[in-house]
């Protein structure tokens, strides 16, 4: 595992889990939203998107974190581990809810100086509503791209608790 992309629906973790197990290989951790997200929550241009995740990668050892479908090309084609955090609608919306409302509170800045608010939380383009009308589609969509032959090349691991993915990273050395 040199070249790892940490994937799952907002609120599995994925930064959370890139990051530490970044730290554990003493690898670069990329996360694909800072290298989207402008500021005021503008998206990048596709073409400037493409080039920082290209430029972020080119390392031969790295951990990204992120399912930019726009850029998984790039990302699973230089990965050689693809790690699934498939955890429970539940597990991930508790997550999701806390981290949105922590965000809220206290303000924390994210890239490029945005800000969660109670305003995006209850919007059309809620992270919330997100996450609900995404992770049926991440269901059905991750396993057929992880049979297609193109992706031969990766080993894919799929996580289904958080015990699990703990267990994962307590095996991880530089």
């Amino acid at each position: 595992m040199q070249r790892i992309s940490v994937i799952g629906t907002s609120g599995s973790g994925k930064t959370t889990v890139a990051r530490r197990a970044a730290e554990a290989l003493g690898v670069p951790h990329v996360e694909l939203d800072a290298l989207h997200w402008e500021p005021g929550w503008e998206e990048a241009p596709l073409e400037v998107f493409r080039a920082r995740v290209i430029d972020a990668i080119r390392g031969d050892r790295w951990v990204v974190d992120g399912n930019y479908s726009k850029v998984r090309d790039i990302v699973w084609g230089g990965a050689d581990t693809v790690l699934w955090l498939d955890y429970p609608f539940h597990t991930l919306f508790m997550r999701l809810l806390l981290r949105t409302l922590r965000r809220i509170i206290l303000r924390e800045r994210l890239w490029n100086d945005n800000r969660e608010s109670l305003r995006m939380m209850l919007s059309r383009d809620s992270i919330l509503l997100w996450a609900i009308n995404s992770y049926p589609r991440r269901k059905a969509e991750f396993p057929e791209l992880m049979s297609d032959p193109e992706h031969a090349h990766v080993q894919f691991l799929r996580h289904r608790s958080p015990r699990e993915t703990e267990e994962w990273l307590r095996t991880l050395r530089p």
